[in-house]
């Protein structure tokens, strides 16, 4: 009886899980591995656009089912700090179009909606990478605690300080933002916030964003300028952040004083430099571990995603697996690159502080034509599995 290739995955997080739930669909052996010492998900929430079910889905016939476990978008808006109604982008007919829904959800949830999916699985914590070896025929992986693990592969999903990312010599430089995100989840409840609500507001340096990830809870966050220092010290209450919206809408104040003070996770925003290399001999990357990426297009979680199921899809019936995973590569490469640049670029404009950008930006999204807004859109939220046949 042939024996399963078998896969190490370092790291639990959506991209880990992900990409187990992948790899055991083409009957391949998986081990997980974390360095904490248990699977955590931190009280905030995020997006999975259709993209990332569509790869899934079109790719190796895994449906996440996501929106069982939070809430589908079906209003999406940006307004103006005033109130004024700027635009509703149409997230929700791109996903129609493609089968598959946008959905709002926690991290609790999503980690929940994962593993059951991926069903039963050897996992270890309290795994801290310390170094690999690798063989002709073999990759073996070291822990701090002195255990070993090995397999025909090793899979980085290791998140934005990943240990494997380090361990193949792969250069990415932090890059800070400037300015500060308060995340929080609470039960909340307003007109406003009907099914699969989601609505931004757009400010002078800061914004902040109400969505609805069902059962009577919200996902908020915001945002503010301030120096990546300043904001990594930040220690305040529920109204200190209030404070900084001061004269926008009654609903922006009224879910920030709702939520305790203790459920406001606050963190300074960065990204890194894009690296030209994830991949060495039986090792790759995935996930935040390749391409972590500013949250203003919504699609770290989904990038994770579809790498998971590409490289699935790779691996299908790969017998040179060092082969198979530079393919992988050449295949995600371009497009995470052209996402974490997006996604860069408008932060930068969502961020912006002086009057006249702040007002080309905000009257450009008011009049922009429905068909310039449908193409901007589907250039992340549509999965296009031609381009991974074409390699």
């Amino acid at each position: 009886m042939n024996r399963k290739p078998s896969a190490l995955i370092i790291g639990t997080g959506i991209g880990g899980l992900s990409c187990a739930i992948a790899l055991k669909k083409i009957g391949w052996s998986v081990r997980l591995f974390e360095k904490a010492d248990g699977l955590r998900a931190t009280g905030s929430g995020l997006s999975v656009m259709s993209n990332a079910s569509a790869a899934m889905k079109k790719l190796l016939d895994i449906d996440l089912g996501l929106e069982h476990y939070g809430a589908v978008i079906q209003n999406f808006e940006i307004r103006h700090k005033s109130g004024l109604l700027l635009n509703r982008l149409p997230v929700q007919a791109i996903a129609d179009e493609q089968g598959v829904p946008n959905v709002c959800i926690s991290r609790a949830q999503l980690q929940r909606a994962l593993l059951e999916q991926l069903g039963d699985v050897d996992m270890s914590c309290g795994k801290r990478v310390d170094g690999y070896t690798e063989t002709d025929n073999a990759v073996q992986v070291d822990f701090a605690d002195g255990t070993t693990a090995s397999g025909d592969i090793l899979i980085g999903a290791d998140g934005f300080h990943s240990a494997v990312r380090e361990a193949i010599g792969t250069t990415s430089v932090i890059q800070e933002a400037g300015y500060i995100c308060w995340l929080a989840l609470v039960q909340y409840s307003h007109p406003q916030i009907t099914p699969g609500y989601v609505g931004h507001y757009w400010g002078k340096g800061k914004r902040i964003g109400i969505i609805d990830i069902g059962n009577g809870w919200v996902y908020w966050w915001g945002t503010a300028n301030m120096p990546n220092h300043e904001a990594r010290q930040w220690r305040g209450t529920n109204a200190d952040v209030a404070k900084v919206y001061a004269g926008w809408p009654d609903i922006v104040s009224d879910i920030i004083l709702s939520t305790p003070s203790e459920s406001i996770i606050s963190v300074d925003a960065k990204d890194r430099s894009f690296p030209q290399t994830w991949s060495k001999g039986r090792v790759t990357l995935l996930g935040d571990a390749a391409h972590p990426m500013l949250t203003s297009l919504g699609q770290g979680a989904g990038m994770s995603i579809e790498d998971a199921a590409v490289l699935g899809d790779v691996l299908r019936n790969a017998e040179d697996y060092s082969a198979a995973l530079r393919q992988y590569e050449a295949i995600r490469q371009p497009r995470a690159q052209a996402i974490v640049e997006a996604s860069r670029a408008l932060s930068d404009v969502e961020q912006y502080e002086q009057f006249l950008p702040r007002l080309k930006r905000d009257v450009g999204m008011r009049f922009v034509q429905k068909r310039t807004m449908r193409e901007r859109l589907q250039a992340s939220l549509v999965f296009d599995e031609r381009a991974v046949y074409a390699q």
